[in-house]
């Protein structure tokens, strides 16, 4: 027999949830130029350092592959994100942030059986993520330079993205 205090709880829980995904969209969060540089730069360091972990702990030749596709092009990403940010005045993060960082962990610390399928279902979702977070700087920044970046870029991410869902299948 289940209790009422139960069931409410139950459904009290569910909403709860299914509010916080309806408020996680980026879309309402504040956005601005040194925004973008922040979340541009930590993302493109993930990626970067998830790349060399796959390079040398995936199993699958085309996730290896993958992974140092991820390391030539986000580091050429990045140090073109640097020198547009720079000539905005906007400093740019040495570090991942606390999300990448965990996400960082939680992938190249995944037992090597099961590390082509955590990568690679990331990869997905980070590059889907990108992919939204390029599209809305290249229309809404105020810096022609990040602003440019972000338009140049959008190509290469979603080119990353068709790959590895490609790989994901």
């Amino acid at each position: 027999m289940v209790r009422r205090g139960t069931v409410a709880f139950a459904f009290a829980l569910i909403a709860g949830l299914l509010g916080a995904r309806a408020g996680d969209d980026k879309k309402d969060k504040p956005f601005d130029d040194a925004t973008f540089v922040k979340m541009a730069a930590s993302g493109g360091m993930l990626e970067v350092e998830l790349g060399k972990v796959a390079a040398t702990k995936a199993k699958r030749a085309e996730v290896k592959q993958f992974g140092e596709r991820m390391v030539k092009d986000h580091s050429k990403a990045n140090e073109e994100l640097r020198t547009a940010a720079k000539a905005a005045g906007i400093e740019v993060p040495t570090k991942l942030n606390d999300e990448h960082a965990k996400h960082f962990d939680a992938i190249a610390n995944s037992k090597s059986e099961d590390f082509d399928k955590a990568y690679v279902k990331h990869m997905v979702k980070d590059h889907e993520e990108d992919v939204a977070l390029f599209t809305r700087a290249s229309k809404e920044l105020k810096n022609k330079e990040l602003k440019d970046f972000a338009s140049k870029t959008l190509p290469v991410l979603k080119e990353h993205l068709e790959m590895v869902k490609k790989i994901d299948k």
